[in-house]
């Protein structure tokens, strides 16, 4: 098994056919088309290299973000950035959520970092309270917090965020933010660390176009931090061209492309509340403030299988520390799609 859903063409090998992918959380509305414009424009000039040091891209995401553009650092997608974090720092011991987003473990693995892990608890619905901050101790060198938390979907309250930052500034520990699914919540501009940003502040912030404008394959990410000395020292770290001239591009092209944002945020916001009640209906407890669902079963793992016999993927998330089998994440998709996983939902549960 892959450590992440989106395994289509593994589907495909098996079966002969595309499956209908909701282990994966992308958007269901495919690229914006001023992305597929420009992109089809960018064509004739792929024989020359990309600017390595992507000047217009983070000209347009400074002027996105209202901060100069020497305090962006774009990527091939976040993982590289994550990566790049741990072969750069160094540290010698972090602290990360269970469960959370497994890269950021593999990450610090490969540079002999011991990991504490703080496991949080599922009567609350696994979510981040006040007890990760009594466990960033005075030997953590490094905090990732992921916001809204994946895979369980649940928004960390700013003012613990902003407690966690101001222990790590006092023990001189980074923390590092991902916001790559912030975008999809109900007030992203009051959950942000964005305000944070500034001089002193041991705070790095990772963003994504992955999930926001369709563009998983085109791989494109960035980070936000206010000290420019360690942004200089992840561009050395960085292979020579690591984001090509089509995810350039496209990045600038999808920052024009707000009504397509605010399409997506809406269609969100609505199939996200329809699943869940009708999820419900199924005895199923859901729960998710992004663009996806989590919820258990008592079934030992067993819907995974069940699914894919429906031609359906589903993303089994037993592989994370603190979860076991029978738990699981959906990505909310079109409504049409959402229909037919519950359909097919409904089928496999009464299976034997």
């Amino acid at each position: 098994m892959l450590d992440h859903g989106g395994d289509i063409q593994g589907f495909i090998d098996e079966f002969g056919y595309e499956p209908l992918d909701f282990s994966a959380n992308v958007s269901p509305l495919g690229l914006p088309d001023e992305v597929v414009k420009a992109i089809e424009g960018c064509i004739a000039g792929l024989a020359a290299y990309p600017d390595p040091l992507c000047r217009k891209l983070t000209t347009a995401l400074g002027a996105h973000h209202g901060i100069d553009p020497t305090h962006i650092l774009c990527g091939n997608g976040c993982s590289d950035l994550i990566y790049r974090i741990a072969r750069v720092l160094e540290p010698k011991r972090a602290l990360l959520a269970a469960p959370t987003f497994s890269e950021y473990a593999t990450a610090l693995s490969q540079v002999n970092c011991n990991i504490k892990h703080h496991f949080l608890a599922s009567d609350t619905g696994y979510a981040l309270d006040e007890s990760f901050i009594a466990a960033i101790t005075d030997d953590i060198d490094v905090v990732f917090i992921c916001q809204p938390n994946n895979p369980c979907g649940l928004i960390t309250p700013r003012d613990i965020i902003e407690r966690v930052l101001t222990r790590c500034n006092e023990i001189d520990a980074w923390l590092i933010v991902d916001e790559c699914f912030i975008e999809f919540i109900d007030n992203p501009t009051a959950t942000t660390m964005e305000t944070r940003f500034a001089d002193g502040e041991k705070l790095i912030i990772l963003k994504a176009f992955t999930k926001l404008y369709g563009m998983a394959g085109l791989r494109l990410g960035y980070l936000l931090c206010a000290d420019t000395t360690l942004v200089d020292r992840l561009r050395s770290a960085e292979q020579p061209w690591a984001v090509s001239t089509v995810a350039q591009t496209a990045g600038i092209a999808a920052l024009s492309s707000t009504g397509y944002v605010e399409n997506l945020r809406e269609l969100v916001q609505v199939e996200r509340a329809f699943m869940k009640e009708k999820l419900a209906q199924l005895g199923i407890r859901a729960q998710g403030e992004a663009n996806y669902l989590f919820f258990e079963l008592d079934d030992g793992g067993k819907l995974v299988c069940r699914l894919r016999q429906h031609g359906i993927l589903i993303r089994d998330c037993s592989n994370f520390p603190g979860l076991k089998a029978g738990s699981y994440r959906i990505a909310i998709l079109s409504h049409e799609k959402n229909e037919k996983l519950i359909a097919a939902l409904e089928e496999a549960l009464q299976e034997k």
